[in-house]
Protein backbone atom coordinates (compact mmCIF):
# COMPACT_ATOMS: atom_id res chain seq x y z
CA UNK A 1 0.00 0.00 0.00
CA UNK A 2 0.83 3.78 -0.41
CA UNK A 3 3.06 5.17 2.48
CA UNK A 4 2.71 9.10 2.06
CA UNK A 5 3.60 9.43 5.46
CA UNK A 6 7.22 8.27 5.19
CA UNK A 7 8.84 11.56 3.67
CA UNK A 8 8.00 13.10 7.28
CA UNK A 9 10.03 10.73 9.37
CA UNK A 10 11.97 12.74 11.24
CA UNK A 11 15.61 12.85 9.72
CA UNK A 12 17.19 10.48 11.61
CA UNK A 13 14.55 8.28 12.98
CA UNK A 14 14.04 4.83 11.09
CA UNK A 15 11.04 3.81 8.68
CA UNK A 16 11.40 0.37 9.24
CA UNK A 17 12.27 -1.14 12.62
CA UNK A 18 13.85 -4.97 13.52
CA UNK A 19 11.43 -6.49 16.24
CA UNK A 20 13.17 -9.57 17.83
CA UNK A 21 11.15 -12.33 19.55
CA UNK A 22 11.61 -11.70 22.99
CA UNK A 23 9.84 -12.20 25.77
CA UNK A 24 9.32 -8.84 28.29
CA UNK A 25 11.51 -10.18 31.14
CA UNK A 26 14.40 -11.25 28.57
CA UNK A 27 13.69 -7.44 27.29
CA UNK A 28 14.35 -6.16 30.51
CA UNK A 29 16.74 -8.10 31.55
CA UNK A 30 18.77 -7.36 28.63
CA UNK A 31 18.35 -3.81 29.27
CA UNK A 32 19.42 -4.66 33.38
CA UNK A 33 23.01 -5.77 31.68
CA UNK A 34 23.70 -3.38 29.86
CA UNK A 35 22.45 -0.65 32.63
CA UNK A 36 23.10 -2.09 36.03
CA UNK A 37 24.48 0.54 37.72
CA UNK A 38 22.33 3.37 36.26
CA UNK A 39 19.55 4.59 38.21
CA UNK A 40 16.04 3.13 36.89
CA UNK A 41 13.86 4.57 39.39
CA UNK A 42 13.17 7.46 41.36
CA UNK A 43 10.55 7.63 43.62
CA UNK A 44 10.36 10.40 46.47
CA UNK A 45 13.59 9.70 48.68
CA UNK A 46 13.99 6.45 47.01
CA UNK A 47 15.93 4.96 44.05
CA UNK A 48 17.00 1.53 42.09
CA UNK A 49 19.25 0.88 40.11
CA UNK A 50 18.89 -1.43 37.50
CA UNK A 51 20.56 -4.35 39.41
CA UNK A 52 18.67 -3.71 42.54
CA UNK A 53 15.57 -3.25 40.43
CA UNK A 54 15.97 -6.68 38.93
CA UNK A 55 17.45 -8.54 41.58
CA UNK A 56 13.71 -7.41 43.26
CA UNK A 57 12.01 -8.82 40.27
CA UNK A 58 13.87 -12.07 40.13
CA UNK A 59 13.00 -12.22 43.86
CA UNK A 60 8.95 -12.13 43.92
CA UNK A 61 9.24 -14.01 40.61
CA UNK A 62 10.27 -16.59 42.79
CA UNK A 63 8.00 -16.07 45.25
CA UNK A 64 5.15 -16.46 42.49
CA UNK A 65 6.48 -19.88 41.88
CA UNK A 66 6.34 -21.35 45.67
CA UNK A 67 3.27 -19.67 45.96
CA UNK A 68 2.35 -22.27 43.12
CA UNK A 69 1.47 -19.70 40.08
CA UNK A 70 1.85 -21.65 36.71
CA UNK A 71 1.75 -20.25 33.11
CA UNK A 72 -1.26 -18.84 32.07
CA UNK A 73 -2.75 -17.75 35.39
CA UNK A 74 -3.57 -14.05 36.08
CA UNK A 75 -2.61 -11.67 38.56
CA UNK A 76 -4.28 -8.55 39.24
CA UNK A 77 -2.32 -5.33 39.86
CA UNK A 78 -3.79 -3.06 41.91
CA UNK A 79 -1.16 0.03 42.40
CA UNK A 80 -0.54 3.65 41.89
CA UNK A 81 2.72 4.48 40.32
CA UNK A 82 5.46 3.30 42.79
CA UNK A 83 8.47 0.99 42.49
CA UNK A 84 6.15 -2.36 43.54
CA UNK A 85 4.34 -1.27 40.08
CA UNK A 86 7.36 -2.21 37.85
CA UNK A 87 8.50 -5.24 40.40
CA UNK A 88 5.16 -6.25 40.57
CA UNK A 89 4.84 -6.57 36.84
CA UNK A 90 8.21 -7.70 35.30
CA UNK A 91 8.14 -10.55 38.17
CA UNK A 92 4.47 -11.50 36.93
CA UNK A 93 5.71 -12.17 33.10
CA UNK A 94 8.90 -13.59 34.50
CA UNK A 95 6.39 -16.78 35.80
CA UNK A 96 4.48 -17.30 32.70
CA UNK A 97 1.80 -15.24 34.43
CA UNK A 98 -0.70 -13.01 32.94
CA UNK A 99 -0.93 -9.31 34.61
CA UNK A 100 -4.30 -8.03 34.82
CA UNK A 101 -3.93 -4.08 34.90
CA UNK A 102 -6.26 -2.67 37.51
CA UNK A 103 -7.02 1.00 37.92
CA UNK A 104 -6.62 1.96 41.71
CA UNK A 105 -9.81 4.06 41.49
CA UNK A 106 -12.03 1.63 40.74
CA UNK A 107 -15.37 1.00 42.81
CA UNK A 108 -16.91 -2.20 44.28
CA UNK A 109 -19.09 -2.74 40.84
CA UNK A 110 -16.36 -2.07 38.39
CA UNK A 111 -13.77 -4.66 40.20
CA UNK A 112 -15.81 -7.76 40.74
CA UNK A 113 -16.53 -6.63 36.27
CA UNK A 114 -12.75 -7.34 35.88
CA UNK A 115 -12.02 -9.78 38.89
CA UNK A 116 -14.98 -12.17 37.91
CA UNK A 117 -14.20 -11.73 33.94
CA UNK A 118 -9.94 -12.15 34.49
CA UNK A 119 -10.23 -14.90 37.01
CA UNK A 120 -6.81 -13.86 38.83
CA UNK A 121 -5.67 -15.59 41.59
CA UNK A 122 -3.59 -13.43 43.56
CA UNK A 123 -4.05 -9.35 44.05
CA UNK A 124 -1.38 -6.78 44.68
CA UNK A 125 -2.99 -3.74 46.43
CA UNK A 126 -2.14 -0.39 48.02
CA UNK A 127 -2.82 -1.55 51.41
CA UNK A 128 -5.08 1.96 51.70
CA UNK A 129 -7.57 0.61 48.83
CA UNK A 130 -8.39 -2.90 50.95
CA UNK A 131 -11.85 -1.60 51.66
CA UNK A 132 -12.45 -1.32 48.76
CA UNK A 133 -12.05 -4.55 47.53
CA UNK A 134 -13.06 -6.25 50.93
CA UNK A 135 -16.88 -6.54 50.34
CA UNK A 136 -16.57 -8.48 46.78
CA UNK A 137 -13.75 -10.75 47.60
CA UNK A 138 -15.76 -13.43 48.46
CA UNK A 139 -17.10 -13.24 45.21
CA UNK A 140 -14.16 -13.31 43.52
CA UNK A 141 -11.20 -16.04 42.13
CA UNK A 142 -8.63 -14.52 44.59
CA UNK A 143 -6.97 -16.43 47.06
CA UNK A 144 -4.17 -14.51 48.32
CA UNK A 145 -4.11 -10.82 48.71
CA UNK A 146 -0.61 -8.92 49.27
CA UNK A 147 -0.63 -5.71 50.04
CA UNK A 148 1.54 -2.72 49.62
CA UNK A 149 2.38 0.57 51.61
CA UNK A 150 4.42 3.53 50.20
CA UNK A 151 6.73 3.06 53.24
CA UNK A 152 7.88 -0.03 52.11
CA UNK A 153 6.91 -2.03 55.69
CA UNK A 154 4.93 -4.14 54.75
CA UNK A 155 4.03 -8.14 53.35
CA UNK A 156 4.87 -6.84 49.73
CA UNK A 157 8.60 -5.69 50.90
CA UNK A 158 9.03 -8.69 53.05
CA UNK A 159 8.30 -11.44 50.63
CA UNK A 160 11.19 -9.18 48.48
CA UNK A 161 13.74 -9.67 51.39
CA UNK A 162 12.77 -13.58 52.52
CA UNK A 163 12.30 -15.33 49.44
CA UNK A 164 15.60 -17.25 47.78
CA UNK A 165 15.76 -17.02 44.03
CA UNK A 166 14.78 -19.82 41.77
CA UNK A 167 15.59 -20.51 38.15
CA UNK A 168 12.56 -22.69 37.62
CA UNK A 169 10.84 -20.50 35.16
CA UNK A 170 8.47 -21.38 31.99
CA UNK A 171 9.84 -21.14 28.81
CA UNK A 172 7.59 -18.01 26.74
CA UNK A 173 6.41 -18.21 23.15
CA UNK A 174 6.52 -13.83 22.41
CA UNK A 175 3.89 -13.76 19.57
CA UNK A 176 1.69 -16.79 21.11
CA UNK A 177 1.66 -16.29 24.84
CA UNK A 178 -0.68 -13.28 26.72
CA UNK A 179 1.66 -10.83 29.02
CA UNK A 180 -1.07 -7.87 29.75
CA UNK A 181 -4.45 -7.92 29.91
CA UNK A 182 -5.56 -4.23 29.17
CA UNK A 183 -9.77 -3.16 30.21
CA UNK A 184 -10.99 -0.55 27.97
CA UNK A 185 -11.73 2.42 29.16
CA UNK A 186 -15.31 2.26 28.95
CA UNK A 187 -15.93 5.32 27.68
CA UNK A 188 -18.46 3.84 25.46
CA UNK A 189 -20.09 0.63 27.29
CA UNK A 190 -19.09 -2.43 29.35
CA UNK A 191 -14.98 -2.62 29.10
CA UNK A 192 -13.43 -5.07 27.63
CA UNK A 193 -10.25 -7.26 28.09
CA UNK A 194 -7.49 -6.43 25.21
CA UNK A 195 -5.35 -9.49 25.07
CA UNK A 196 -1.51 -7.83 24.85
CA UNK A 197 1.19 -10.86 23.90
CA UNK A 198 4.75 -10.25 25.08
CA UNK A 199 5.47 -9.19 21.47
CA UNK A 200 2.82 -7.15 21.12
CA UNK A 201 4.11 -4.62 24.11
CA UNK A 202 8.14 -5.53 22.85
CA UNK A 203 6.97 -4.35 19.23
CA UNK A 204 4.77 -1.21 20.59
CA UNK A 205 8.27 -0.48 22.72
CA UNK A 206 10.93 -0.16 20.30
CA UNK A 207 8.14 1.96 17.87
CA UNK A 208 8.13 4.48 20.38
CA UNK A 209 11.34 4.28 20.87
CA UNK A 210 11.99 4.89 17.15
CA UNK A 211 10.19 7.93 17.23
CA UNK A 212 12.28 9.61 19.48
CA UNK A 213 15.85 8.29 18.55
CA UNK A 214 16.85 11.26 17.06
CA UNK A 215 17.12 13.27 20.50
CA UNK A 216 17.68 10.42 22.87
CA UNK A 217 20.45 9.35 24.45
CA UNK A 218 21.02 5.95 25.91
CA UNK A 219 20.97 5.62 29.55
CA UNK A 220 20.55 9.74 30.29
CA UNK A 221 17.29 10.00 29.72
CA UNK A 222 14.97 11.19 32.74
CA UNK A 223 11.29 10.19 32.41
CA UNK A 224 8.56 11.95 34.44
CA UNK A 225 5.88 9.19 35.10
CA UNK A 226 2.58 10.41 36.11
CA UNK A 227 0.53 8.70 33.84
CA UNK A 228 -0.66 5.62 35.51
CA UNK A 229 1.43 2.77 34.52
CA UNK A 230 -1.71 0.42 35.17
CA UNK A 231 -2.78 2.24 31.67
CA UNK A 232 -1.70 0.99 28.76
CA UNK A 233 -0.23 4.72 27.85
CA UNK A 234 1.99 4.78 31.02
CA UNK A 235 2.70 1.17 30.78
CA UNK A 236 4.72 0.73 27.02
CA UNK A 237 4.68 5.14 26.84
CA UNK A 238 6.70 5.86 30.30
CA UNK A 239 7.72 1.96 32.01
CA UNK A 240 9.03 0.00 29.21
CA UNK A 241 10.00 2.72 26.63
CA UNK A 242 12.61 4.32 29.57
CA UNK A 243 13.68 0.61 30.58
CA UNK A 244 14.79 -0.02 27.29
CA UNK A 245 16.47 3.01 27.23
CA UNK A 246 17.86 2.57 30.29
CA UNK A 247 16.59 5.95 31.58
CA UNK A 248 15.93 7.04 35.24
CA UNK A 249 11.94 6.23 35.28
CA UNK A 250 10.41 9.41 38.31
CA UNK A 251 7.58 7.87 39.64
CA UNK A 252 4.45 9.86 40.31
CA UNK A 253 1.31 8.32 42.44
CA UNK A 254 -1.02 11.30 41.94
CA UNK A 255 -1.03 14.19 40.00
CA UNK A 256 -1.06 17.05 41.79
CA UNK A 257 0.39 20.32 39.78
CA UNK A 258 2.08 22.36 42.79
CA UNK A 259 4.21 18.98 43.51
CA UNK A 260 4.45 18.48 39.64
CA UNK A 261 6.15 21.53 38.84
CA UNK A 262 8.56 21.42 42.14
CA UNK A 263 9.61 17.96 41.04
CA UNK A 264 10.56 19.26 37.29
CA UNK A 265 12.45 21.90 38.76
CA UNK A 266 14.56 19.55 41.15
CA UNK A 267 14.89 16.59 38.82
CA UNK A 268 15.00 18.00 35.69
CA UNK A 269 13.12 15.46 33.33
CA UNK A 270 13.70 15.42 29.46
CA UNK A 271 10.47 13.81 28.70
CA UNK A 272 7.10 14.13 29.82
CA UNK A 273 4.58 11.88 28.20
CA UNK A 274 1.30 13.56 29.79
CA UNK A 275 -2.67 13.72 29.00
CA UNK A 276 -4.29 16.75 28.00
CA UNK A 277 -5.83 17.42 31.54
CA UNK A 278 -1.94 17.75 32.69
CA UNK A 279 -1.11 20.11 30.14
CA UNK A 280 -4.41 22.15 31.15
CA UNK A 281 -3.74 22.71 34.62
CA UNK A 282 0.43 23.64 34.62
CA UNK A 283 -0.98 26.02 31.99
CA UNK A 284 -3.18 27.45 34.19
CA UNK A 285 -0.60 27.62 37.32
CA UNK A 286 1.91 28.70 35.27
CA UNK A 287 -0.04 32.06 34.52
CA UNK A 288 -0.05 32.58 38.31
CA UNK A 289 3.52 31.38 39.34
CA UNK A 290 5.53 31.07 36.01
CA UNK A 291 8.41 27.95 36.42
CA UNK A 292 10.85 26.74 34.20
CA UNK A 293 10.63 23.92 31.53
CA UNK A 294 13.90 24.19 29.27
CA UNK A 295 14.88 20.91 30.23
CA UNK A 296 12.35 19.16 28.84
CA UNK A 297 13.20 17.62 25.32
CA UNK A 298 9.86 16.01 24.20
CA UNK A 299 6.80 16.14 25.84
CA UNK A 300 3.61 13.48 24.18
CA UNK A 301 -0.07 13.55 25.03
CA UNK A 302 -2.19 10.71 25.00
CA UNK A 303 -5.23 9.10 26.34
CA UNK A 304 -7.56 11.20 24.70
CA UNK A 305 -7.26 14.50 22.17
CA UNK A 306 -5.56 17.51 23.07
CA UNK A 307 -6.82 20.87 21.99
CA UNK A 308 -4.90 22.49 19.34
CA UNK A 309 -5.22 26.08 21.48
CA UNK A 310 -3.69 24.01 24.48
CA UNK A 311 -0.83 22.89 22.80
CA UNK A 312 0.06 26.35 20.41
CA UNK A 313 -0.07 27.87 24.99
CA UNK A 314 1.93 25.20 26.44
CA UNK A 315 4.69 25.40 23.29
CA UNK A 316 4.67 28.91 24.07
CA UNK A 317 5.98 28.41 27.47
CA UNK A 318 7.85 25.22 26.94
CA UNK A 319 9.68 26.17 24.65
CA UNK A 320 9.41 22.71 23.62
CA UNK A 321 7.21 20.93 21.13
CA UNK A 322 4.22 18.85 22.61
CA UNK A 323 3.82 15.87 20.07
CA UNK A 324 0.22 15.02 20.28
CA UNK A 325 -0.18 10.77 19.33
CA UNK A 326 -2.54 8.46 19.07
CA UNK A 327 -3.82 4.82 20.78
CA UNK A 328 -5.35 2.61 21.97
CA UNK A 329 -5.97 -0.25 24.63
CA UNK A 330 -6.39 -2.73 21.46
CA UNK A 331 -2.52 -1.98 20.14
CA UNK A 332 -0.61 -1.59 22.91
CA UNK A 333 -1.29 1.03 22.55
CA UNK A 334 0.27 3.85 19.94
CA UNK A 335 -0.30 3.85 16.52
CA UNK A 336 1.11 7.33 15.27
CA UNK A 337 2.73 10.13 16.34
CA UNK A 338 3.48 13.42 15.24
CA UNK A 339 7.28 13.80 14.17
CA UNK A 340 9.13 14.58 17.40
CA UNK A 341 11.06 16.93 14.99
CA UNK A 342 10.39 18.29 11.48
CA UNK A 343 6.84 18.84 10.32
CA UNK A 344 3.99 18.81 12.80
CA UNK A 345 0.54 18.80 12.34
CA UNK A 346 -0.95 20.82 15.36
CA UNK A 347 -4.54 18.79 15.61
CA UNK A 348 -3.26 16.03 13.87
CA UNK A 349 -2.42 12.55 15.43
CA UNK A 350 0.61 12.53 12.90
CA UNK A 351 1.50 9.89 11.52
CA UNK A 352 1.98 6.00 12.04
CA UNK A 353 5.17 4.76 14.51
CA UNK A 354 7.24 2.24 12.23
CA UNK A 355 6.30 -1.28 10.72
CA UNK A 356 2.11 0.07 11.13
CA UNK A 357 0.14 0.59 8.42
CA UNK A 358 -3.18 2.84 8.69
CA UNK A 359 -6.04 3.82 6.26
CA UNK A 360 -9.60 5.41 6.34
CA UNK A 361 -12.66 3.01 5.19
CA UNK A 362 -16.17 3.60 4.66
CA UNK A 363 -17.87 3.28 8.10
CA UNK A 364 -20.64 1.04 6.26
CA UNK A 365 -18.79 -1.79 5.20
CA UNK A 366 -15.29 -1.54 6.08
CA UNK A 367 -14.37 -2.63 2.86
CA UNK A 368 -14.21 0.67 0.61
CA UNK A 369 -10.59 2.73 1.41
CA UNK A 370 -11.38 6.43 0.94
CA UNK A 371 -9.61 9.45 -0.80
CA UNK A 372 -7.74 11.84 0.99
CA UNK A 373 -9.60 14.52 3.29
CA UNK A 374 -12.63 12.17 3.20
CA UNK A 375 -14.08 10.77 7.05
CA UNK A 376 -14.61 7.27 7.41
CA UNK A 377 -12.94 4.80 10.31
CA UNK A 378 -9.65 4.51 11.00
CA UNK A 379 -8.24 1.11 10.72
CA UNK A 380 -4.90 -0.21 11.84
CA UNK A 381 -2.40 -3.15 10.73
CA UNK A 382 0.64 -3.56 13.00
CA UNK A 383 3.19 -5.98 15.28
CA UNK A 384 1.35 -3.87 18.33
CA UNK A 385 -2.18 -5.21 17.60
CA UNK A 386 -3.98 -7.53 20.49
CA UNK A 387 -4.39 -11.16 20.40
CA UNK A 388 -8.32 -10.83 20.96
CA UNK A 389 -10.47 -9.48 23.43
CA UNK A 390 -10.47 -11.92 26.42
CA UNK A 391 -13.31 -14.32 26.43
CA UNK A 392 -14.94 -12.29 24.05
CA UNK A 393 -14.77 -14.41 20.27
CA UNK A 394 -17.63 -11.98 18.73
CA UNK A 395 -16.42 -9.60 19.51
CA UNK A 396 -12.65 -9.76 18.85
CA UNK A 397 -14.40 -11.00 15.16
CA UNK A 398 -16.19 -7.79 14.69
CA UNK A 399 -12.75 -5.35 15.94
CA UNK A 400 -9.83 -8.14 13.81
CA UNK A 401 -10.81 -8.33 10.38
CA UNK A 402 -7.55 -9.91 7.83
CA UNK A 403 -5.55 -8.62 10.10
CA UNK A 404 -6.89 -5.28 10.88
CA UNK A 405 -7.90 -3.29 13.78
CA UNK A 406 -10.98 -1.75 13.18
CA UNK A 407 -11.11 1.17 15.83
CA UNK A 408 -14.45 2.48 15.98
CA UNK A 409 -13.02 6.10 15.74
CA UNK A 410 -13.96 8.62 12.65
CA UNK A 411 -10.96 9.90 10.98
CA UNK A 412 -9.75 11.87 8.04
CA UNK A 413 -6.05 11.66 6.19
CA UNK A 414 -4.53 14.46 4.07
CA UNK A 415 -2.02 14.25 1.18
CA UNK A 416 1.12 14.09 3.31
CA UNK A 417 -0.25 11.27 5.34
CA UNK A 418 -1.05 12.82 8.48
CA UNK A 419 -4.24 11.42 9.70
CA UNK A 420 -6.86 13.38 11.79
CA UNK A 421 -9.56 12.11 14.35
CA UNK A 422 -12.80 13.38 14.53
CA UNK A 423 -14.83 11.79 17.06
CA UNK A 424 -15.73 8.20 17.76
CA UNK A 425 -18.26 6.19 15.23
CA UNK A 426 -20.63 6.26 18.48
CA UNK A 427 -20.10 9.74 19.23
CA UNK A 428 -21.12 11.43 15.42
CA UNK A 429 -23.86 13.56 15.36
CA UNK A 430 -26.33 14.02 12.68
CA UNK A 431 -28.20 17.04 13.09
CA UNK A 432 -30.57 17.57 10.11
CA UNK A 433 -28.71 15.48 8.04
CA UNK A 434 -25.47 17.06 8.18
CA UNK A 435 -22.20 15.61 9.94
CA UNK A 436 -21.26 17.38 13.02
CA UNK A 437 -17.89 15.78 14.76
CA UNK A 438 -17.76 17.03 18.39
CA UNK A 439 -14.14 17.89 18.47
CA UNK A 440 -14.48 20.22 15.75
CA UNK A 441 -16.97 22.29 18.34
CA UNK A 442 -14.77 21.45 21.15
CA UNK A 443 -11.34 23.27 19.39
CA UNK A 444 -13.65 26.39 18.79
CA UNK A 445 -14.54 26.57 22.31
CA UNK A 446 -11.21 25.79 23.71
CA UNK A 447 -10.44 29.35 21.66
CA UNK A 448 -12.59 31.07 24.25
CA UNK A 449 -10.25 32.72 27.07
CA UNK A 450 -12.98 31.96 30.17
CA UNK A 451 -13.17 28.37 29.44
CA UNK A 452 -11.36 25.71 30.95
CA UNK A 453 -12.56 22.23 29.36
CA UNK A 454 -15.36 21.74 26.95
CA UNK A 455 -17.23 18.57 26.08
CA UNK A 456 -19.80 18.29 22.99
CA UNK A 457 -22.54 15.78 22.99
CA UNK A 458 -25.91 14.92 21.04
CA UNK A 459 -29.25 15.21 22.07
CA UNK A 460 -32.36 14.23 20.35
CA UNK A 461 -34.60 16.67 19.01
CA UNK A 462 -38.03 16.71 17.24
CA UNK A 463 -36.89 19.05 14.40
CA UNK A 464 -33.45 18.00 13.47
CA UNK A 465 -33.27 14.43 14.73
CA UNK A 466 -30.32 15.47 16.96
CA UNK A 467 -28.41 19.20 18.34
CA UNK A 468 -25.13 19.85 19.49
CA UNK A 469 -24.84 20.51 23.32
CA UNK A 470 -22.15 21.83 24.80
CA UNK A 471 -21.53 21.11 28.29
CA UNK A 472 -18.71 23.38 29.75
CA UNK A 473 -16.20 24.33 32.98
CA UNK A 474 -15.59 28.19 33.59
CA UNK A 475 -12.27 29.26 34.44
CA UNK A 476 -12.40 30.09 38.03
CA UNK A 477 -13.82 33.38 39.11
CA UNK A 478 -15.22 33.88 35.14
CA UNK A 479 -19.01 33.79 34.09
CA UNK A 480 -20.33 33.59 31.34
CA UNK A 481 -23.75 32.89 29.70
CA UNK A 482 -24.67 30.73 27.09
CA UNK A 483 -26.40 33.43 25.08
CA UNK A 484 -22.51 34.65 24.53
CA UNK A 485 -20.85 31.03 24.04
CA UNK A 486 -23.71 30.63 21.64
CA UNK A 487 -22.93 33.60 19.36
CA UNK A 488 -18.73 32.99 19.90
CA UNK A 489 -19.63 29.97 18.28
CA UNK A 490 -21.75 31.54 15.48
CA UNK A 491 -19.09 33.14 14.39
CA UNK A 492 -16.70 30.38 14.08
CA UNK A 493 -19.00 27.29 12.39
CA UNK A 494 -21.40 26.47 10.25
CA UNK A 495 -24.94 27.25 11.52
CA UNK A 496 -26.07 23.55 11.79
CA UNK A 497 -22.62 23.08 14.04
CA UNK A 498 -23.38 25.85 16.69
CA UNK A 499 -23.96 24.48 20.04
CA UNK A 500 -28.34 24.72 20.75
CA UNK A 501 -28.02 23.68 24.40
CA UNK A 502 -25.30 24.87 26.87
CA UNK A 503 -24.70 23.67 30.53
CA UNK A 504 -22.19 24.87 32.70
CA UNK A 505 -20.64 22.76 35.25
CA UNK A 506 -18.09 22.46 37.92
CA UNK A 507 -16.28 19.56 36.80
CA UNK A 508 -16.60 16.91 34.23
CA UNK A 509 -16.77 13.36 34.42
CA UNK A 510 -13.56 11.36 33.44
CA UNK A 511 -11.71 8.50 33.05
CA UNK A 512 -8.73 8.53 35.55
CA UNK A 513 -6.07 9.45 32.79
CA UNK A 514 -8.20 12.44 32.03
CA UNK A 515 -10.51 11.11 29.10
CA UNK A 516 -14.05 12.70 29.31
CA UNK A 517 -16.62 9.92 29.73
CA UNK A 518 -19.61 11.56 27.20
CA UNK A 519 -21.45 8.41 27.74
CA UNK A 520 -21.92 9.84 31.41
CA UNK A 521 -22.90 13.00 30.34
CA UNK A 522 -25.83 11.40 28.05
CA UNK A 523 -26.77 9.02 31.16
CA UNK A 524 -27.17 11.86 33.45
CA UNK A 525 -28.93 14.51 31.26
CA UNK A 526 -26.27 16.90 31.76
Amino acid sequence: MKRPWDQHVAKGNPKQIDIPKLSLPQFFMDAAKKYPKQTAITFFEQTYTYEKLADSIQRLASAWVQYGIEKGDRIAIMLPNCPAYPISFYATVQCGAIVVQVNPMYQPDELLHVFQDSEPRLLIILDKLIPVVQPILDQTSITRVIEVSLDRHDPFHQLLQQTQLTSMFPIIDPPKDVAVIQYTGGTTGRSKGAMLTHYNIVANTLQGAATARVITEKGKEKLLAIAPLCHVYGMTGAMCITFYNGGNLILVPRFEVESVVKLIEKMKPTHFPGAPTMYIALLQYYQKHSFDLSCLKACTSGSAPLPVEVINRFNQISKTSVSEGYGLSEASPVTHRNPIVGIQKHGSIGIPVPNTDAKIVDITTGENTLACGEVGELIIKGPQIMKGYWKMPEETALTLRDGWLFTGDLAKMDEDGFFYIVGRKKELIIASGYNVYPIEVEDVLYRHEKILEACVIGIPDAYRGETVKAVVVLKPGEQLSAEELILFCRKRLAAYKVPTHVTFTNELPKTFVGKILKRKLKESGA
